[in-house]
């Protein structure tokens, strides 16, 4: 089989993470990062001091307060930078469930019954039932349906949804079970021709490359950071017009603060600050690329690298998984359309695959993953499951044909 052709070097990548000098690890090949990345040094770093020398209320009066409100703040700047855009859209929560849960309560009263809103039945289920929760209250809640063959999202099947009754439209940027990339833009366009809003679940987008949130067009992208490399915390861009239209979600005298109105609990100060990792991180990977790899910012330029990693090492198991007419790949089998979220569905349980393949050191994932309507929707019985195999661009190509080898013994 041929070598893939690598853009970043793996010894250099995987330097940045202290996971894989884990003694406990060595033997392991990590397939589950769709459920959550390693953490990278940076973040690591940034987490410690906070704990170690500013743990106190921040944005207080004395110097140490100052320092620890002066590193949130960082974060704040340096998520926005990565993310494109200015400061003020960006909002740290405790996950982007709750983050979801709490915009779909703002969403409440900021709706109206008669209005519509369309939601798909692709999405992990925090970014579809939140918003399906607004039916009780008068709102018209239209289903995006999947292909029952390929769980692929087309536009043909959006456009006779779009009218002029709807105001919002949520959708994945990409399932954490079909693997697509789906067309933000051209949903974007279809929205705003009728006046609505776009809400992106950019979950399982995110950890390939953080998007240029100002080019994707849409009104609010969320992730969490612990996909991202970073802290468990759950990340959100809104468009700040927006955020102050919104009911207000947090305490009554913080109504004209814009980083309180969607947080009603108030998120945690040291994984904030260290979330500013995140962003040295992807710089640091954007300088491993090299000048042979385009984009304006650092920011593009990592995200440029990490896809075209994630292709080269994806590209050998979609080519294995094709010879095995006894396994259905849920998705498309063109890497450069998907991202390396992997899932399968066979006679066997997704989980009991996944117990086979931990005794052949390999740490995947079975199950729905939260993406019940979608397995219904495609004609897998949700409590079977898949087996879902995903990586990230700090994989191996190594990993990769040990997992091929792995797979070849657990499915005969």
């Amino acid at each position: 089989m041929q070598e893939p052709k690598l853009v970043l070097d793996p010894a250099r990548i995987r330097a940045e993470f202290p996971a894989f000098r884990q003694p406990g690890l060595q033997d392991q090949a990590f397939f589950e990062n769709a459920g959550g990345s390693y953490t990278c040094a940076p973040v690591l770093n940034r987490m410690k001091h906070f704990y170690w020398s500013t743990k106190v209320q921040p944005y207080g009066a004395y110097g140490t307060s100052r320092e620890a409100g002066d590193a949130m703040d960082l974060a704040y700047r340096r998520i926005a930078q990565a993310l494109n855009l200015p400061v003020d859209w960006v909002h740290f929560g405790p996950s982007t469930s709750a983050n979801t849960y709490v915009l779909g309560r703002a969403f409440e009263g900021w709706l109206k019954p008669g209005d519509a809103i369309i939601v798909t039945n692709q999405d992990h289920e925090a970014n579809s039932g939140a918003w399906r929760k607004l039916a009780a209250i008068g709102v018209d809640v239209r289903e995006w349906k999947v292909d029952r063959t390929t769980g692929r999202l087309s536009l043909t099947a959006l456009d006779p949804l779009i009218d002029a009754k709807v105001r919002m439209v949520a959708m994945p940027h990409c399932s954490n079970i079909v693997g697509e990339i789906n067309p933000v833009e051209e949903v974007v366009r279809r929205a705003r021709s009728v006046g609505a809003i776009t809400v992106v679940d950019g979950v399982s987008y995110a950890p390939h490359g953080l998007p240029d949130v100002l080019a994707l067009g849409c009104d609010i992208y969320l992730f969490s950071a612990y996909k991202t490399y970073g802290p468990h915390q759950g990340i959100m861009a809104v468009r700040p017009g927006l955020a102050m239209e919104l009911p207000n979600q947090g305490h009554f005298f913080n109504e004209g603060k814009l980083r309180y109105r969607l947080n009603p609990a108030g998120p945690d100060h040291a994984q904030v600050a260290a979330s500013a990792g995140i962003a040295d991180y992807l710089e640091t990977v954007a300088e491993i690329a090299g000048p042979g790899i385009s984009g304006i910012t650092p920011f593009h330029r990592a995200h440029s690298a990490m896809r075209q990693q994630e292709q080269a090492l994806l590209a050998p198991l979609l080519d294995y998984l094709k010879g095995r007419n006894s396994i259905r790949l849920i998705g498309p089998d063109d890497p450069a359309i998907r991202a390396p979220t992997v899932s399968l569905a066979t006679d066997q349980p997704g989980v009991v695959l996944a117990q086979k393949l931990a005794e052949h050191g390999i740490m995947a994932g079975g199950g729905h993953f939260y993406a019940y309507r979608l397995l219904e929707a495609v004609g897998i019985d949700p409590q079977h499951g898949v087996l879902r195999l995903s990586f990230t661009h700090y994989t191996h190509p190594d990993e990769v044909q040990r997992l091929i080898t792995a797979l070849d013994a657990v499915l005969q």
